[in-house]
């Protein structure tokens, strides 16, 4: 884990800060590369993923930018309300599910709204390899569009495209026509709401594009309960203990209740912290970090959101 301090806060936009963060020690802070995200502990035992949006070849600042959400369960309301110029933080090393493959040859690159995050990182990474990209972002409006004043310069501005829904309607986003006739070495890369990137990916698919060149990441899960659940229980290997998880709770949180350590970050599939090796029964795997292989494997899954196919699993806790 790292100490942090913030050394800037900055509104970016309607409901949007950033956090300038710098190492405690005044040390250098440890590289990463565009689309890498740290865990920041907002709260002791509160730990939630921001992705850094700053220049991955600065190493004496992450930056990194907040979304105030109303349906936050306390992170986003916590940076905004009690993290302020000289808090300190305690943050993970830089981790990169959402990784800019530099062996393609164009790109096009859509954010919507703070999906801006990971994709600003790609654009300095992609101006600093001199690679051809263009970057479409699309919003609500203007002024709820964080870093458009960095985006609407040098080197950006030839690259960016700016969509907004309150806008005349030339402006307004084509995506088949941004995605139509895909060159083999193009790639795209997505961030945003979840149904704006089923959108483009959507698109993407109906204008010939293939499935390695897609590339998406999810800042939340989609709601893991599901009509037609059912209990099931958990058996742990080393002591023999049975646990009864009822249809409308999470392993996860039934493992807690019962005193059982595990590690845990998002609570939402993504992040893959509370993975934990299945040795017995089916999983219904229903997160976003793992390979389809890895889920066809069923010796893992994550007690966060997924369940189970079978009347039990054994877990190796």
């Amino acid at each position: 884990m790292l100490e942090v301090y913030v050394s800037r806060k900055t509104v970016e936009a309607a409901g949007v800060c950033s956090f300038e963060l710098m190492a405690a020690n005044a040390a250098e802070l440890p590289a990463f590369t565009a689309g890498a995200h740290v865990d920041v502990q907002v709260a002791p035992g509160f730990t939630r993923q921001y992705s850094l949006c700053n220049a991955p070849d600065e190493r004496g600042r992450y930056l990194i930018a907040v979304l105030e959400e109303p349906a936050s369960r306390g992170g986003s309301r916590r940076m905004h309300a009690d993290i302020a110029v000289g808090s300190t933080l305690t943050i993970g090393n830089p981790r990169n599910l959402f990784d800019l493959d530099l062996s393609g040859e164009r790109y096009v690159l859509f954010a919507g709204g703070i999906g801006i995050t990971p994709i600003l990182a790609m654009a300095h990474t992609l101006i600093a390899a001199n690679k051809p990209f263009e970057l479409h972002y699309c919003g609500r409006a203007t002024e709820r569009l964080a870093f458009l004043g960095v985006l609407s310069q040098a080197p950006f501005a030839a690259h960016v495209h700016v969509h907004v829904d309150n806008g005349p309607a030339e402006q307004r986003l084509d995506a088949a026509q941004v995605l139509a006739r895909p060159a083999l070495g193009d790639q795209l890369y997505v961030c945003g709401p979840s149904g704006f990137m089923s959108h483009i990916l959507a698109t993407a698919k109906a204008c010939g594009w293939r499935d390695p060149q897609l590339h998406r990441e999810d800042f939340a899960a989609p709601s893991q309960v599901l009509e037609g659940d059912q209990p099931f229980e958990i058996e742990l290997s080393r002591s023999g203990r049975v646990i009864q998880v009822p249809a409308q709770k999470s392993a996860l949180e039934v493992l807690l209740e019962h005193d059982v350590a595990i590690e845990s970050s998002c609570e939402q599939g993504i992040c893959g912290a509370c993975i934990t090796p299945v040795l017995t029964g089916e999983p219904d795997h229903r997160d976003q970090f793992m390979t389809a292989a890895e889920h066809a494997r069923n010796d893992r899954f994550t007690p966060c959101c997924s369940r189970a196919r079978s009347a039990r699993l054994v877990l190796d806790l």
